[in-house]
């Protein structure tokens, strides 16, 4: 391997390699595991794990919950060299010639700031604010003076699509993309877009850092990435996060002015998010075995589909699509529209055709939450009050409403059974933005 492969990295290395005499300077060899009496304590990941569990023979021990990224034990060693920031710097470093609005202009220079003095900062933004643009003047000043830099993602399809903006934004900056699917190896680069899975592999190698949908499903809920964060950071370093829906702990952190916050709570065109509006639907899986859908829904749909506006309408589970594709079938004269959820192997094409206008509507799963964006659209949520919900979630899918300015509003529908705590928190959270927008309107 090359030396810069090891920088601001820990590489996995075998028994025979490590022990068969010291690396060259200035290679650090650290340790991978740490004995802690009745259980050990895994350095990559930050997890513990009960002997028990963790025992390979000889006395040997492994950690199972990073295992997919390599397997640590106390056969291995880390190979480590410190971040040394050994990069040529290119100018211009922004190659990026779009305009941003007043607000979003405010919003960056508080990014920038915050990135210039290496703080601890979230980054609210509503859905569609244009968040990607907003860090770009941060990220070319911190280019500019020679840092190391990376953005995660909890989401390899949020990756995919970043890197290449990325690309045309800092045509001059040497970068990297990494996630678990990628064939092209690893070589060290000043700008590195990644999951945050990958960050694992990182130690104290970022100046800055910035997690891009911190409240994403596994990173909010995963102490393991948490965990690789915290190390990936140099420790003067400075992270940035970004979210239209922070989670309890950030929230937390705010309250305690342990992380600084810039709102923004405009879309990039200036408008309000469409706010929830709830409808009934009680026992509607018992409506859909009699082969139709509940007959509020059935009214909306008619209404938009003859108001000449497309939609997207969720259900909680896969096993719910079969049947709502057979009501649709029963209740609509040749609808145009298909189902789609995360495991479809045509979900690309399906999507591709939704943007082309083949479609008139998608009936989907959470795999359309974020991530997404269809111009002048409606939002419909049948059983908004699953479990399976969360009212991130519930706050996202809202958000795929209203992005485009010329139809800025669009209809945001929620079917509940009855009352929901998630529900009514989507709702407050959506209504705490739009009172924070109307008043930057005035």
């Amino acid at each position: 391997m090359k030396l810069s492969e090891y920088f601001g990295r820990r590489v996995l290395v075998d028994r025979p390699t490590w022990q068969s005499g010291p690396p060259s300077p200035p290679v650090q060899v650290l340790p991978t595991i740490k004995d802690c009496g009745s259980e050990i304590l895994c350095w990559r990941c930050g997890q513990r794990t009960a002997k028990r569990v963790a025992a390979l023979p000889n006395g040997e021990f492994y950690c199972p919950h990073c295992i997919n990224l390599g397997r640590v034990s106390t056969l291995n060693k880390f190979y480590h060299v410190p971040e040394p920031n050994q990069f040529r710097v290119v100018k211009p470093v922004l190659t990026w010639h779009g305009h941003l609005s007043v607000f979003q202009e405010r919003a960056a220079t508080a990014v920038t700031a915050g990135m210039a003095a290496h703080r601890h900062q979230l980054l609210w933004a509503v859905t569609g604010a244009g968040k990607t643009e907003m860090m770009f003047h941060g990220l070319a000043m911190a280019l500019e003076h020679g840092e190391r830099l990376a953005i995660a993602s909890p989401r390899v399809d949020v990756c995919l699509e970043l890197y290449p903006r990325l690309q045309t934004a800092f045509q001059n900056t040497e970068m990297v993309l990494l996630h678990g699917r990628q064939k092209q190896p690893y070589h060290y680069a000043q700008l590195t877009v990644c999951t945050t899975h990958q960050l694992l592999r990182f130690y104290h190698a970022f100046d800055n850092l910035v997690v891009d949908e911190v409240d994403a499903f596994p990173y909010a809920a995963n102490p393991a990435l948490l965990y690789a964060t915290s190390q990936a950071v140099k420790q003067a370093g400075g992270c940035l996060y970004l979210t239209a829906t922070p989670g309890k702990a950030l929230l937390r952190q705010v309250r305690a002015k342990q992380l600084a916050v810039t709102y923004l709570p405009l879309r990039y065109h200036g408008h309000l998010l469409p706010e929830i509006h709830l409808r009934l639907a009680i026992n509607w899986r018992h409506v859909l075995e009699q082969r139709h859908l509940p007959h509020s829904l059935v009214c909306e749909m008619y209404r938009s589909l003859v108001a000449g506006h497309r939609f997207l309408l969720f259900v909680p589970h896969v096993r719910d699509l079969p049947k709502m594709a057979s009501a649709v079938k029963n209740d609509f004269t040749s609808p145009r529209f298909t189902i789609v959820h995360a495991s479809d192997p045509d979900r690309l094409a399906k999507v591709q055709k939704m943007r082309d206008g083949k479609y008139d509507f998608l009936v989907t799963t959470t795999i359309m939450e974020r991530g997404v964006t269809f111009p002048e659209i409606d939002v419909f949520v049948l059983g908004a009050d699953d479990p399976v919900f969360s009212s991130a979630a519930l706050v996202q899918i809202a958000g795929r409403a209203g992005r485009a300015a010329s139809r800025p509003t669009g209809k945001v529908l929620f079917w509940v059974n009855g009352s929901c705590r998630r529900v009514r928190t989507a709702m407050r959270q959506i209504q705490f933005m739009n009172r924070k927008g109307r008043a930057l309107q005035k």
